[in-house]
């Protein structure tokens, strides 16, 4: 019996095919984010969503989403020059793993956000940012930014946007 062809039952099939998200049934949401882009082209960017909803809002009715236990798992598109702004996930922690291109990922301290400590990363790089610290990043590549953003809850609270972030006072219409 090759690996494919198994001794099953329907209930095994119908929870492995319960527990997959294939590429090709995954679309680039550009409207999540959509409010922030309204305050400059350069933050506008795309969320593909796999396990749950991330920390974007409520995408309850989109029945292509993996239903979330203890993280969330997204990729997301960042055109060339675009920036993800300063923001802040006050309850869990974020990973952003790179599958494409190269971002600079800065983190702010927690004080006031005037001191920035940033990286670069490129394929097959991670960083974990901690609860609570201020992050922010920026496609400094010459193509597309492709990465996951993986984060520690099943229901993170939206993000805080410091008064040092470009979206600070910017409310989701």
């Amino acid at each position: 019996m090759s690996p494919t062809e198994t001794d099953t039952t329907p209930a095994l099939n119908e929870l492995i095919d319960s527990c997959i998200a294939r590429r090709d049934t995954r679309h680039e949401d550009w409207d999540t984010l959509g409010f922030q882009a309204q305050t400059g082209e350069q933050f506008k960017r795309a969320q593909i969503r796999y396990i749950g909803s991330g920390a974007t809002g409520d995408h309850a009715t989109d029945n292509r989403i993996l239903p979330s236990e203890h993280f969330t798992f997204s990729n997301m598109r960042l055109p060339v020059g675009a920036i993800g702004p300063e923001h802040t996930h006050h309850d869990v922690e974020e990973v952003f793993f790179v599958l494409e291109g190269t971002l600079e990922v800065t983190v702010h301290d927690v004080d006031d956000g005037t001191k920035t400590a940033s990286r670069v990363l490129g394929y097959r790089d991670l960083i974990r940012v901690p609860a609570g610290v201020p992050r922010s990043l920026r496609n400094i590549g010459d193509t597309d930014a492709l990465f996951c953003v993986i984060i520690g809850a099943q229901r993170p609270e939206l993000p805080t946007y410091p008064p040092t972030s470009p979206m600070h006072g910017v409310h989701r219409s």
